[in-house]
């Protein structure tokens, strides 16, 4: 049976299909078998045509058959518990009624001169209206064909031959209807595999996917750590200096101080003294407010940024005094190594967006041109503009001077894991980030125009 594509070798797609089988558009199937039922009885005017003497006896045959068995096994199968028999039921349906129709004929006189119609009219009800499966669909044929016989054996008919061409015509019904119902079977059986296989390649799919997006955002938070990491170098070198200057002022402050108490101890003050000590106080809390204050805004701008990176909430923010802040925060790197840093935008746009994630936009696209557009070391030049398009639309513009892009690179940039520099430690993620925050997180697109030497320009619309 496995061979014939018949019966599946796993014993649970067996279970499923048979249950799919047998039940798929159950109301259709048992309004077929009300349907039969009634015809069953209606044949009761064929055998008051054959024989109206034994038509009554007949009749009250079939009337009890489908009171009896018809009606209830069609019924029953509104059960979810009977369901799980379906097939059982609808054998049962078949059997009984193509059983007791040879006996019905045997009382009617001359009734197996047309037993053959009557007989085939069953079979092709059997075949195609039922969902019976092979294995079945032969049970039914091998006990009402017996039964069918047994009776015509026992019939007085005059015409020679007449068995013959009765079973001769059932026979070659039987099998075309065999033959029909196992093509229909393994069709279905051939569909339930390909969409078992759909349903298999589905979930492998979505797990995939889902296994995916897990990893990309684990890739986006560790590119944030990283971004943030550069963040606290540059800062942590830029803020070095002013309270290092902070510090040397604190400690010339506290050698002056104690040359004063000194001069006060001896009790000989001498207004040049005094004036010149006075004067270094004051140079000295200059310098460290100066200086402190200076450590004070880059901490703060720092931490602003380091909120934003981290946190995914939404929120509206006047966008020039973000852009600063964010770029006062990048400044000690870029400085560091020498480049120049230019900003321009709009005032008094406020922006209702995700900052978190235009932050990494931005620190993404910087960190770039530092790595890539100026690989040589070399210092170069980064703009970064602002401004609207539109009542609800903005524009940022990103450029350098540096180095530029290939043209058989320029489609491969914002691909995942395309790096020209992978053994010097890039990962070939950035641009691929910047490409899904700007497009799935801020709901917005990004160009990119570059030619080698040339430098290179990243155009970012988004909604206001």
């Amino acid at each position: 049976m496995i061979k014939l594509g018949l019966r599946f070798e796993d014993a649970y797609d067996e279970r499923r299909f048979v249950r799919q089988f047998t039940l798929d558009d159950l109301g259709r199937t048992q309004g077929a078998m009300v349907l039969g039922a009634f015809v069953y009885c209606a044949f009761g005017v064929w055998d008051w045509i054959l024989d109206p003497t034994h038509w009554t006896t007949t009749f009250a045959i079939r009337l009890t058959v489908t009171t009896v068995a018809l009606l209830p096994l069609t019924a029953v199968l509104s059960n979810v518990r009977a369901q799980t028999h379906a097939e059982i039921i609808y054998l049962a349906y078949c059997i009984i009624p193509g059983c007791v129709l040879s006996f019905i004929y045997l009382l009617l006189v001359s009734g197996f001169n047309h037993a053959a119609a009557g007989t085939i009219i069953v079979i092709l009800f059997v075949s195609t209206l039922l969902p019976l499966r092979v294995l079945s669909l032969l049970a039914f044929c091998v006990s009402t064909w017996i039964c069918f016989a047994v009776c015509q054996s026992m019939s007085v008919d005059d015409r020679a031959g007449l068995h013959f061409v009765n079973n001769f015509e059932i026979g070659m019904s039987y099998a075309l209807a065999l033959y029909a119902v196992g093509a229909r079977e393994i069709r279905a059986r051939h569909q339930f595999q390909t969409t078992r296989a759909l349903q298999r390649e589905k979930e492998r799919s979505e797990a995939a996917l889902t296994d995916l997006t897990n990893a990309q955002t684990h890739l986006v938070q560790a590119e944030k750590l990283a971004s943030l990491g550069q963040l606290v170098a540059g800062v942590a070198h830029e803020v070095n200096t002013p309270i290092g200057l902070a510090l040397t002022t604190s400690t010339a402050l506290e050698a002056d101080i104690k040359h004063f108490a000194r001069i006060v101890k001896t009790g000989q003050i001498r207004r040049s003294d005094l004036t010149q000590i006075i004067g270094h106080l004051e140079e000295g809390t200059r310098l460290l407010f100066s200086n402190l204050t200076r450590a004070a805004d880059l901490v703060q701008n720092f931490k602003q940024v380091a909120i934003d990176q981290t946190n995914e909430a939404r929120r509206t923010f006047e966008l020039q005094s973000w852009l600063q802040e964010l770029m006062s925060t990048l400044g000690p790197l870029l400085r560091r190594k020498g480049h120049e840093v230019s900003i321009s935008c709009e005032p008094g746009i406020m922006l209702d967006s995700y900052p978190g994630s235009l932050a990494q936009v931005i620190s993404n696209l910087a960190l770039n041109a530092i790595i890539h557009g100026f690989a040589d070391g070399r210092a170069g030049k980064l703009e970064l503009s602002a401004a609207r398009v539109a009542d609800d639309k903005l524009r940022i513009v990103f450029s350098d001077n540096g180095d530029g892009i290939s043209d058989e690179n320029l489609s491969k940039v914002f691909d995942p894991f395309f790096t020209t520099r992978r053994g010097e430690g890039s990962t070939g993620l950035g641009l691929h980030i910047v490409f899904n925050l700007v497009s799935a997180t801020l709901n917005g697109e990004i160009e990119m125009k570059s030619s080698v030497d040339q430098g290179t320009e990243f155009i970012i619309y988004l909604p206001i």
